[in-house]
């Protein structure tokens, strides 16, 4: 691009013609507003990148670079994101946005749908069902949570209605209800859009919602390898000398088992702390009843905005009177780490907040 007398010119490559063939045109000849909205976005960014003076109106060298690594690099984005939605099961979509640097999409990581079970890890399923027609209005013998001696975690509108720290006991494949039963919400999956998106202050990739989301809503389960604590000790000293934190203990009666993200997971893989969180973590059963193995599903602490950052507290404890809810704290992270605190790296906290704790761990 550059300027004569206030009127400016776009070298333009044309579809289906060679290099050679490119031509300078005016601005008016040029009737494609969202390939040009695009390419202004992409000149400030490499303008910004190579720290010149935004008002440039002819781009150097590098800045050229940068411009086609961006193109390539949306190429990139583009089919990954298609990826992830031909891979994931649930009915919300998945979209993918970077708009701050090149970085491409993840190396190293599969899209699951369900917890990926260690070789060391047994599974053992539910041998019964409930007999409700309306689990919700009318439980019989309490349906499936009566069943366990806990209460029914939802509401109507199949919200969640019990304190965190309370399990969440859901019907299952044995059970006489069908799909549409209101006590089937952590297995229905996302049902909502959301984005991956590259943050603009360090924290790497996050995820908003492109939806509201109501308080109380169940927003992701959190998916990856099931391992055990043993193995989990090994992998947690590697990923802390790299600064990652995958790794979720599934300590709700004991510490037995982990959930490791780091390279098989779903959308959880990419959200990240605040100290002042809209996601709550609950314990869910639905087929396996082994309370060593509860499902981690996240529910809205809040209403949600469309636009707004997902965000868990990674260190989140539950203060209940009720010794029931004490059964769980997640501890996010930390699972292999040193246990003496002296011995742990200290990871900076960039989530903002005004209540925050300056460190994640």
């Amino acid at each position: 691009m550059y300027s004569v007398k206030n009127q400016k010119f776009f070298l333009v490559k044309w579809k289906g013609f060679s290099e050679s063939e490119k031509t300078w045109e005016p601005h008016k000849n040029l009737k494609c507003p969202k390939l040009l909205q695009q390419f202004r976005q992409d000149m400030r960014l490499a303008l910004l990148h190579l720290n010149m003076p935004l008002e440039s109106t002819s781009l150097h060298s590098s800045a050229v670079s940068f411009i086609i690594k961006r193109a390539k690099q949306r190429v990139k984005l583009r089919r990954w994101e298609e990826h992830l939605n031909r891979t994931c099961s649930h009915k919300g979509r998945i979209f993918v946005r970077n708009d701050v640097d090149l970085d491409g999409p993840p190396k190293d990581f599969t899209y699951i749908n369900n917890f990926k079970f260690g070789a060391d890890v047994e599974l053992n399923e539910v041998a019964v069902g409930c007999e409700c027609t309306d689990c919700i209005k009318a439980p019989v013998k309490g349906c499936c949570a009566g069943a366990s001696d806990n209460r029914t975690a939802y509401n109507d509108n199949m919200q969640v209605k019990v304190r965190p720290g309370l399990p969440i006991y859901e019907c299952n494949s044995r059970c006489r209800c069908g799909s549409d039963c209101r006590n089937r919400v952590v297995q229905r999956g996302i049902q909502y859009d959301l984005c991956i998106f590259k943050t603009a202050n360090g924290r790497g990739w996050g995820v908003r919602t492109l939806e509201r989301i109501h308080r109380n809503s169940f927003v992701m389960e959190y998916l990856g390898e099931v391992i055990t604590s043993e193995e989990a000790e090994r992998r947690g000293q590697m990923y802390d000398q790299q600064g990652v934190t995958y790794l979720f203990d599934l300590d709700y009666v004991a510490d037995v088992f982990t959930v490791d993200a780091a390279h098989y997971g779903n959308i959880s893989h990419f959200v990240n702390h605040s100290c002042d969180p809209n996601l709550q973590v609950y314990n869910v059963f639905i087929d396996n009843l082994d309370e060593r193995l509860p499902r981690i599903a996240f529910f809205a602490t809040r209403a949600i905005k469309a636009g707004e950052e997902l965000t868990f507290d990674y260190k989140m404890t539950i203060d209940e009177v009720d010794a029931e809810s004490n059964k769980m704290d997640t501890h996010f992270g930390l699972a292999g780490m040193p246990n003496t605190p002296a011995n742990r790296i200290r990871m900076e906290c960039k989530c903002g907040a005004k209540s925050c704790r300056k460190y994640l761990f």
